[in-house]
C-alpha cells in the first residue's frame, strides 16, 4: 500500500536523538491509522543510518551536504501525498504531526508552518538571542519583503502536499533553505496556514552557527528582492543626486561641492538602477520570476537602439557643452578657467551617456535569442 504521508527527517550523527524520536513518531502516526513512511536522510560518521533501519526507516544517504541538500534528497524520494518535516534532535514535539496535517487533511491549506513563537516553549530550548533577536528580525524582513504574514520563518517543523511542494523552483543547499521554502511559497500563492507547536531543548549538540546561518538567511533575501537591493536606492540616489545638482546650479552657483555630492549621486544611482534592472530581467529570463511592466520594457528588442539613441543624445550634449568651454577657454588665453560649474556638468553627462550606450548592450544580450 502506498503511503499517505512522508515523515522526513534530515540527520548527522543523531544516534542519541533518533533511538528516541523514531518510536514517538512512529507511535503518533500509527495512532492517526494513515498509512505512512519514515525516510531518514543521513550523512553520519556515528551509528544513526543503523539504527534508523533497525526501527523502520528508509534511509537514504545524503550525496552532497547542507541542510537543504538533506530535504530536497528527501523529496526526491518521498512517495507519500503529504509531506511531514521536522527536526530528529528531539526539538520538535511528534504529537503536533496531527495538528500540522489536519489543514492539509480538511483542503484549508497546502503548505503548513509550525510557530514556536505562538507554542509552547520550554525553558532554554531557544537561546535568548534566537528568541528575542534573530528570528522576530529576519521573520519581519521576510514578511516585509515577501508579504508573507507568518510569525516563525525559520521553524523546521512544516507539512505541505506533495503536489504543492512540486511547484516550488528550490535549490539552497543550506540552512537558508528554511527561508527559501517560504518565499517560494507566498511567490506562488500557496496558501500557508501556521499552527503553535511545542518546542523542547534538543537532545544533543547543536549544529548552528547563529550569525552564519543568520547571514545566509538574509543574504538569500536580499538576492530574492533586486526591488529593495537595487531599485529602491538607486532611485533614492538619482532623485537626491539630481535635486542637489539643480539647486546648486540654478539657486546657489557658490555650493560647488554639493554639485560635485549630486554628480557623484547620480552616477552611482544610475549604476545601481543598472544592476537591478539587470538582476530583474535575468530571473525572468531563468524562469526565477515573473514578468512585470519594468521588465517587459526592458525585454523588448527595440532596447538597444532606444538606449543608443538616448545614450548618444546626452553623450553628444555633454561633448558640446566640453566644446564650448574649451572654445571660451582658448578665447581666453589659456589662463585661468572659471567655468567648473559647467565642467561637472559635462562630466555627468558623457558619463551618464556612455553608461546609457553600454547598459543597453548588455540588458540586449539577455535579448539575443528573444523574438526579433
Amino acid at each position: 500500500m502506498e503511503p499517505e504521508i512522508t515523515v522526513v527527517l534530515p540527520t548527522m550523527n543523531e544516534e542519541e536523538a533518533i533511538s528516541i524520536m523514531l518510536p514517538r513518531i512512529k507511535g503518533v502516526l500509527e495512532r492517526m491509522g494513515v498509512p505512512y513512511e519514515i525516510v531518514v536522510v543521513d550523512k553520519s560518521t556515528d551509528r544513526t543510518p543503523e539504527i534508523a533501519k533497525s526501527m523502520g526507516a528508509r534511509v537514504i544517504m545524503q550525496e552532497g551536504k547542507g541542510y537543504g541538500d538533506a530535504y530536497l534528497t528527501g523529496f526526491r524520494n518521498a512517495r507519500g501525498r503529504f509531506i511531514v518535516m521536522m527536526d530528529p534532535d528531539g526539538s520538535y514535539d511528534p504529537g503536533d504531526i496531527p495538528k500540522l496535517l489536519e489543514p492539509l487533511f480538511s483542503g484549508e491549506a497546502d503548505f503548513v508552518m509550525g510557530t514556536r513563537l505562538k507554542g509552547e516553549m520550554d525553558d532554554g530550548a531557544m537561546p535568548w538571542l534566537h528568541r528575542r533577536i534573530g528570528n522576530p528580525l529576519l521573520t519581519w524582513i521576510l514578511n516585509f519583503l515577501f508579504k508573507a504574514g507568518i510569525s516563525d520563518a525559520h521553524c523546521g517543523m512544516r507539512a505541505i502536499r506533495k503536489d504543492a511542494l512540486e511547484k516550488l523552483p528550490l535549490q539552497c543547499k543550506g540552512m537558508e533553505f528554511a527561508s527559501e521554502m517560504v518565499i517560494e511559497a507566498a511567490r506562488r500563492g500557496l496558501r500557508t496556514v501556521e499552527v503553535p507547536i511545542r518546542y523542547h531543548p534538543r537532545i544533543g549538540e547543536s549544529k548552528l552557527s547563529s550569525f552564519r546561518d543568520g547571514w545566509r538567511h538574509l543574504r538569500l533575501m536580499l538576492l530574492y528582492s533586486p526591488s529593495y537591493l537595487f531599485l529602491l536606492p538607486a532611485v533614492v540616489f538619482m532623485a537626491l543626486g539630481a535635486g542637489l545638482m539643480g539647486y546648486a546650479y540654478f539657486i546657489k552657483p557658490e555650493r560647488l561641492h554639493t554639485l560635485i555630492l549630486g554628480s557623484a549621486l547620480t552616477l552611482l544611482g544610475f549604476q545601481i538602477l543598472g544592476f537591478g534592472i539587470s538582476a530583474r530581467v535575468y530571473a525572468v529570463k531563468e524562469g526565477l520570476d515573473e514578468p512585470t511592466r519594468l521588465t517587459r520594457f526592458f525585454m523588448r528588442y527595440s532596447i538597444l537602439e532606444e538606449g543608443l539613441l538616448v545614450g548618444g543624445l546626452m553623450f553628444l550634449v555633454g561633448v558640446f557643452l566640453g566644446i564650448y568651454i574649451f572654445l571660451e577657454w582658448s578665447s581666453s588665453g589659456y589662463g585661468a578657467l572659471f567655468m567648473l560649474r559647467e565642467a561637472v556638468l559635462v562630466l555627468t553627462l558623457t558619463t551618464l551617456g556612455l553608461s546609457v550606450i553600454f547598459f543597453s548592450f548588455f540588458i540586449s544580450i539577455y535579448m539575443l535569442k528573444g523574438e526579433h
